[in-house]
């Protein structure tokens, strides 16, 4: 039987987003980012994607805070999800979330936006809750 295969789904930057120590206000990590605020956006994030650079992120959009919770379904890339509250601050992390997962990870508190990075970054760049994502 022949296999399906799909396009690979291509990283679209939308926005340049900064990830900012709150003790310092130094600039720990720019970022490419693309937007996910439609709920079909939302839903897919960086499902069926094979591969993402350590400069790309996604940042899920949600109309106001609220306890968010993210799985892993559909998606082959093991991600970090930081959920930001509504001025950007860094609630909670999760950290290597695994590949293929439905397991509900949800933020520590209500939050505004999640930001997807590839796992491992977070604790690299030494990200901490307080600390704040910015973006134009």
């Amino acid at each position: 039987a022949a296999s399906l295969s799909t396009d690979e789904i291509s990283f679209t930057k939308e926005a340049t987003g900064y990830l900012i120590k709150k003790a310092t206000r130094d600039t720990i990590q720019t970022l490419e980012v693309e937007i996910a605020d439609t709920d079909y956006d939302i839903q897919t994030g960086l499902m069926y994607r094979t591969s993402m650079n350590n400069d790309q992120a996604m940042l899920f959009v949600f109309k106001e805070e609220q306890e968010l919770s993210f799985y892993m379904k559909n998606t082959q890339i093991a991600l970090d999800i930081i959920y930001l509250k509504a001025d950007g601050t860094i609630v909670s992390f999760v950290e290597n979330a695994k590949p293929m997962d439905e397991t509900l990870l949800p933020s520590a508190g209500p939050a505004q936006y999640a930001l997807e990075i590839k796992a491992g970054l977070a604790e690299k760049w030494g990200l901490d809750v307080g600390d704040v994502f910015v973006w134009e």
